[in-house]
């Protein structure tokens, strides 16, 4: 138990597979594929390396331009091919362009999120742990971001680190984000969590208590973990690398409405 919560969710990088009762290896396959959408990653003494490959092409060439994506989630919903059902409908004209199987493999609801991890940024790269709404309801649509760091934000010793809700097409929420500069370098491992509760979401780094606001969205959502380049790595660069460590969810004592590996 943890704070009047009980385990359910861990992420299973200790059998030293991605394993798919728990994870899909995909970015939101629906927009794209699942061959397009799949991450470079690896799993090495029990910690997932996240990367983006020199050469590894644009996840969603047709509405995300040069972006390269390497991320698993715990969940997927979309509708029919040629439907613009789906979730994270990241831009206005987008529409299902492959079919995918419904999953929930770890959908929670008011859980504490935790992150142990280490993010080695090049230039215009980002890593980023977030949770959007499963979706099977169009407005079930908002975003928690438990962080994300970008590149830019990072200076010796110190980082920006994103944390906050952003509606996206849920008009119960507004958008409540801020890039928190903390003492950290980023490249080291470090703690990071949220607190969701029915009345607000509370973070905190390193068990330090940084940020809250008084906003939730009341629905079931699932994880997104991953690392971002926003062009093409040259030949013999240095590539991001987002190591995780650990990812765990606590649910409320008395129940959740998890679906929970």
């Amino acid at each position: 138990m943890t704070g009047g919560r009980r385990p359910v969710f861990t992420d299973g990088f200790e059998t030293g597979r991605l394993d798919p009762a728990r994870w899909l290896a995909a970015y939101l396959p629906q927009w794209s594929s699942r061959e397009r959408s799949a991450p470079a990653c690896s799993i090495e003494d029990g910690r997932l390396i996240l990367t983006i490959r020199p050469g590894q092409g644009p996840w969603c060439p047709e509405w995300d331009g040069e972006v390269r994506v390497s991320s698993i989630q715990t969940g997927c919903f979309a509708g029919s091919p040629g439907s613009p059902i789906g979730q994270h409908r990241f831009a206005p004209d987008v529409v299902v362009r492959q079919a995918q199987p419904e999953l929930r493999l770890y959908t929670p609801r008011r859980d504490r999120i935790e992150l142990r991890a280490a993010a080695e940024l090049p230039p215009d790269t980002m890593a980023a742990l977030w949770m959007i709404g499963f979706e099977d309801r169009p407005d079930d649509s908002g975003e928690i971001c438990v962080m994300e760091i970008f590149r830019r934000d990072v200076s010796p010793g110190r980082a920006a680190v994103g944390m906050g809700v952003h509606p996206h097409h849920d008009p119960r929420l507004g958008d409540d984000f801020e890039r928190v500069d903390l003492p950290i370098d980023p490249a080291e491992v470090h703690d990071y969590a949220i607190e969701w509760a029915a009345d607000g979401i509370a973070w905190e780094v390193d068990g330090r208590a940084v940020r809250d606001i008084d906003q939730s969205p009341d629905y079931p959502m699932q994880l997104m973990l991953g690392v971002y380049a926003f062009r093409a790595l040259e030949p013999g660069e240095r590539p991001p690398r987002f190591i995780v460590e650990q990812v765990r969810g606590f649910a409320p004592v008395g129940g959740s409405a998890a679906a929970a590996a």
